[in-house]
């Protein structure tokens, strides 16, 4: 993971090109890491093995798991379900926020069974008979990352391709979307270190200053060199918390291959992975206020569109407000009690 996350984060302030490149870019593929990341703690079953040779050869997975009928976000009742037809089943249902579907091959849908209850994830086409996808996100940043809502009417699907949830495997185990939260948190230091590019272009490109500034060259100007001082740090600082966290994820994913029922490894990860997202988070969303005191009005042209990083930003920290997540890790160190073990941990 701490591999991924250098390469996802793409945050070396010291490099240049695809390190800083477009986020959303980025978070198109974040369900397709995250579903391999799974695929390679799955045990090596037949359609394990088969999903995984479509990936190495140019498969993209999207995701198909939020539903809003409940009324908390991260509530595991789906209304989305698979009905016994045959010897496979048939899909049903409706999912929202499924970030990466439009540009993939596959995607991975989170269902239930009416029957017993029981949750599963299935991947399946996204060109399926059945499958409908819109293209209906209108968010404020990340606009182009294809998180729309996704139709499943009557879709086939047969048996070896629903996996069911255990509880060491898959979703069924503690802290199962860690690395998809850690993924989030790499992209807004990616955006921090794609602040710094663009502040600091800007400042050298930058011809007029104010009269009463104190240097008539504005690359020259002490006020905007520290400007570019606070965003360099905060994009240095980014790029640390997340390899930290990552690092922690590493040490996960190896104790559970030894022991798969000792939960505390995971537990270590999501708290390194939380505490990253609130301080990554400020920092990204900060910078991206900053290139703004670094360029003057100017730089709020739309045709620069130099705001889509403050927006970028404060759309990945909105997915899981960092409030929650800074309350979680207070009464964890106050008085021990876990960090919540599913969802968005």
């Amino acid at each position: 993971m701490a591999a991924a996350a250098r390469r996802s984060a793409n945050c070396s302030p010291s490099l240049s090109g695809w390190q800083t490149a477009d986020a959303n870019v980025a978070h198109i593929l974040r369900n397709h890491f995250s579903v391999v990341e799974r695929l390679a703690l799955t045990p090596q079953d037949a359609q394990s093995r088969q999903w995984r040779d479509e990936i190495v050869h140019g498969n993209l997975i999207g995701l198909a798991s939020t539903e809003l009928g409940t009324a908390k976000v991260g509530d595991v009742t789906l209304a989305t379900v698979i009905t016994e037809d045959g010897d496979g089943y048939r899909l049903d249902g409706t999912k929202y926020y499924s970030t990466g579907s439009l540009f993939s091959d596959s995607m991975l849908v989170r269902v239930s069974h009416p029957a017993d209850g029981r949750f599963a994830a299935t991947i399946i086409p996204v060109k399926r008979e059945g499958v409908e996808l819109v293209d209906d996100w209108d968010g404020s940043g990340q606009r182009l990352t294809g998180s729309g809502t996704t139709h499943f009417r009557n879709v086939r699907v047969e048996k070896a391709e629903v996996i069911f949830d255990t509880p060491n495997i898959g979703y069924g185990a503690a802290y199962a979307n860690t690395f998809a939260q850690l993924f989030l948190t790499a992209i807004n230091a990616g955006i921090a270190a794609a602040t710094l590019r663009d502040a600091t272009a800007l400042v050298r490109r930058r011809a007029r200053s104010f009269y009463y500034a104190p240097t008539e060259k504005p690359a020259d100007d002490p006020i905007l060199q520290q400007t570019i001082g606070l965003i360099s740090s905060n994009a240095f600082v980014a790029e640390a918390a997340v390899l930290a966290a990552a690092e922690a994820l590493d040490v996960s994913g190896a104790a559970w291959h030894v022991d798969p029922t000792d939960t505390k490894p995971a537990l270590d990860a999501a708290l390194a992975a939380a505490k990253a997202k609130i301080v990554v988070d400020e920092l990204a969303i900060r910078s991206g206020s900053l290139l703004f005191d670094a360029g003057g009005a100017s730089a709020t042209k739309r045709s620069d569109n130099l705001d889509r990083h403050w927006r970028n930003a404060r759309t990945l920290s909105s997915h899981n407000p960092v409030t929650y997540k800074a309350q979680a890790i207070g009464v964890y160190e106050v008085n021990g009690t876990p960090l919540p073990a599913k969802g968005f941990f």
